[in-house]
């Protein structure tokens, strides 16, 4: 008998598929006549009936199992009569058909939210209604709107929540203060970004002795969001749904009602707030002597930005520090515990890589004005160091407290992306490698040793590629960038579920009680996923383990079971906010660069995949692919060692960190794809219409902190598998499959290698 596998479709905009199974292992490929009859994020049982050249499992759909009902977006198009609608999500590899009189109010050519009345089959389109109208494609805030619904980011407050809110009190009430140390007369400040509207931390910092040597007394007060959002009420339900607030540019879609995200729990300047402190005694040597939680009510003596700060600290008699002169004692104080913890730091071994973020600066409209680069100041690592330090107690004293609770992993790197890591310094000519069990360390070790050297970004690209994803997870098993046994996040509970409950579980533990999560409404999907982990015990890992085939299932309690759940939730929800993100931009940057067709740039190569190189421009910050057909008619080899191409006739290698010249010759705005030509000394550069390079159905017409936490790693997508040598020939293109009589097939897909991009 074939073996039967239960996974969820993820569909390729190239009409293929895979199977992305339940048990964690390698997914199961679906040619494009699979896909006829299925869509993307369907469950389905599926068989595997066959291996490629490769030994790539290919399967047939035999059962679907689920068909969400999610609701699919795109722009509602009339052809030859028949209204369809075209997914804005290209995974989704089939039209809709739209009956004439379930088009609602909508017009030719508007985005809309269209949900399915018939499945598709064999046969037959799937066929649906709009149910809602977003509006015309170039409407100012439109990609914002697509991608909330494109990856189902909840952004309305249930009326239950709505109503809760609103009864909340304007202010601290004298009632709300009992039980609570007063800082009041403590001068605690906020240092955050310019655009910033809600402040999660206030700091203060002073000389103490330690011992019989020199210190400080640090204190790192937290919005006490928990006093005011009780475990199962309508806004602590809400709150969970979301997991995270959603940063978007120029839109926050938080994950608390803004009565409590920029007003009672915010702490603002010069109001009375309630907050969780995590009081600290750190010695000359930054390290944590002592430290303890309380609640306690503060009042915020002045709200700083990160750019006012660095300025006070680079000169205290600047008119920066005049306007502040009684709080430039205090910043100083500050940047001297600062500098111990990051000594601290450096001695502990943490991972510490210099990258670059960039920030989209819109106008009023929000078309894309600029793109520049984030530029971390003093002020920037100060924050950090401190809530790095306030994070790690918070993660001791649940261990302390023996009680269950979220904490902030991230393990080394797998035995498969330590080889390839191998591979690759001894290549590079890199003196220096890493252990089979490595210590965070030994990356930065090789980080400072290739600092100066010219393709230092190639490898500290490397080296940031091979560490994986942090998670939320009850099963502590430390940090390892950050070299921490134990490590969690407590400093952002107006963006964070997890901080939320980790308050909880410390307010808990002070008050001599255990906290138990809360009992909501529907189990969630991470529940129904855990517990389908849990039934195929011998595919399943947890606790770091794989059970042997004939070995007894591992109880675990209910308890367990609710962290873990909660863990996936929040970790899968962080992602899915991460990629609602990354959607945006990535819209915004088409749209940008849709302006500059044709126009020349510098640029430097980031990644290398055996079918081109992908380019950021200097200028732009904006990424693009040059795909191998535009690198020169012979052969190129991937070489994923050194994780370069390498022309076999002439030699001409492109690599990470390989300057180029190119073109912007292409954009694709559904696809979000920008893609370059490769531009060589003397190369004189063909001039076409606009409309003819740029593709795809949506081009026919015309603080906030991010969401993830401070000194935080997150994986980089992993470089696609190498084939071992690649030829510069264009695909050959094929159909899409069969469509029903009378329906438009409205464009053929090429057919491309079977690579998830």
């Amino acid at each position: 008998m074939l073996d039967e596998f239960e996974g969820t479709i993820q569909g390729h905009r190239d009409g293929h598929g895979f199977v992305l199974r339940d048990d964690g292992e390698s997914d199961i490929y679906l040619p494009s006549n699979e896909m006829r009859a299925v869509l993307h994020k369907d469950r389905v049982k599926v068989r595997v009936v066959r291996s490629d050249r490769k030994g790539r499992p290919e399967g047939r759909v035999v059962e679907i199992v689920e068909r969400p009902s999610h609701p699919i977006i795109g722009r509602l198009l009339q052809e030859s009569g028949i209204w369809l609608v075209a997914p804005e999500d290209k995974r989704y590899g089939q039209d809709i058909l739209v009956p004439k009189g379930a088009t609602g109010t909508a017009k030719p050519g508007q985005v809309v939210v269209v949900e399915l009345t018939e499945p598709p089959a064999l046969f037959g389109q799937p066929v649906g209604r709009v149910k809602e109208v977003l509006g015309e494609v170039d409407d100012p805030g439109m990609e914002i709107e697509i991608a909330v619904r494109k990856y189902d980011v909840p952004h309305i407050f249930s009326d239950a929540c709505i109503a809760l809110a609103r009864g909340l009190p304007e202010k601290v009430r004298p009632q709300d203060k009992r039980n609570r140390i007063d800082l009041t007369d403590v001068p605690l400040v906020t240092i955050d970004g310019e655009d910033a509207r809600d402040f999660d931390d206030a700091v203060y910092c002073e000389p103490a002795k330690v011992g019989r040597s020199k210190g400080w007394r640090l204190l790192v007060a937290i919005a006490d969001v928990s006093h005011y959002v009780e475990t199962g009420s309508a806004i602590d339900v809400d709150a969970y749904d979301r997991a995270t607030s959603v940063y978007f540019p120029r839109r926050v879609i938080p994950m608390l009602p803004e009565k409590l995200s920029n007003g009672l729990c915010s702490l603002n300047p010069e109001v009375e707030r309630l907050c969780m402190v995590c009081d600290m005694m750190v010695t000359a040597k930054g390290e944590v002597h002592a430290y303890q939680f309380y609640p306690a009510v503060m009042f915020s003596h002045a709200r700083f930005t990160y750019t006012e700060v660095a300025a006070i600290l680079g000169n205290t008699r600047g008119p920066e520090a005049v306007r502040r002169k009684d709080r430039v004692q205090d910043l100083l104080n500050l940047a001297d515990v600062y500098r111990a913890l990051l000594a601290a730091r450096s001695v502990r071994g943490a991972v510490d890589f210099e990258t670059t973020e960039t920030q989209i600066v819109c106008d009023e409209n929000g078309r894309i004005e600029k793109i520049v680069p984030r530029t971390r100041n003093e002020a920037h690592r100060l924050i950090e160091e401190a809530m790095l330090a306030a994070n790690v107690c918070s993660a001791d004293f649940i261990n302390q407290g023996k009680q269950p609770g979220l904490f902030r992993v991230h393990e080394g790197p797998t035995p498969e992306k330590k080889e390839v890591l191998r591979n690759y310094l001894k290549a590079m000519g890199v003196g220096l490698s890493i252990t089979d069990d490595p210590k965070p360390s030994e990356f930065q070790a090789i980080a400072e040793a290739t600092k100066d050297r010219p393709d230092a970004q190639q490898i500290h690209s490397m080296l940031l590629r091979s560490m994986q994803q942090a998670i939320y997870t009850p099963m502590n098993s430390g940090h390892f960038g950050l070299a921490y046994e134990a490590y969690t996040h407590f400093t952002s509970p107006i963006r964070r579920y997890p901080d939320l409950l980790v308050h909880r579980v410390i307010k808990a533990i002070l008050g001599g009680t255990k906290y138990q999560l809360p009992t909501l409404p529907t189990p969630g999907e991470a529940h129904a996923k855990l517990a389908k982990r849990l039934q195929k015990n011998n595919a399943a890992k947890l606790n770091g383990k794989v059970a042997e085939p004939n070995q007894k299932p591992k109880k675990v309690s209910q308890d367990t079971l609710a962290w873990q759940a909660a863990g996936l939730h929040c970790s899968a929800n962080e992602r899915r906010a991460d990629e609602a993100s990354r959607d945006v931009e990535a819209w915004l940057k088409c749209k940008y660069m849709r302006e500059h067709l044709g126009e020349e740039y510098s640029g430097l190569v980031t990644s290398v995949t055996t079918f081109g190189i992908f380019v950021t421009l200097d200028a732009m910050y904006v990424e693009g692919l040059v795909h191998i057909t535009e690198l020169g008619g012979e052969y190129f080899r991937f070489d994923e060692a050194r994780q370069e191409l390498r022309g076999e006739r002439t030699g001409i290698r492109y690599a990470i960190g390989s300057r180029v010249q190119v073109q912007v010759s292409r954009v694709d705005l559904d696809g979000r794809k920008i893609d370059f030509r490769l531009i060589r000394d003397g190369e004189d550069l063909p001039v076409r219409n606009n409309k003819e390079r740029s593709g795809g159905s949506f081009d026919d017409t015309g603080k906030g902190r991010p969401g993830g936490a401070r000194a935080d790693f997150k994986a980089a997508p992993p470089a696609r598998k190498p084939k071992s040598e690649t030829r510069a020939a264009k695909p050959t293109g094929g159909g899409k499959g069969a469509k029903p009589a009378g329906a438009p097939n409205r464009k053929a897909a090429q057919k491309k290698p079977r690579t998830r991009r």
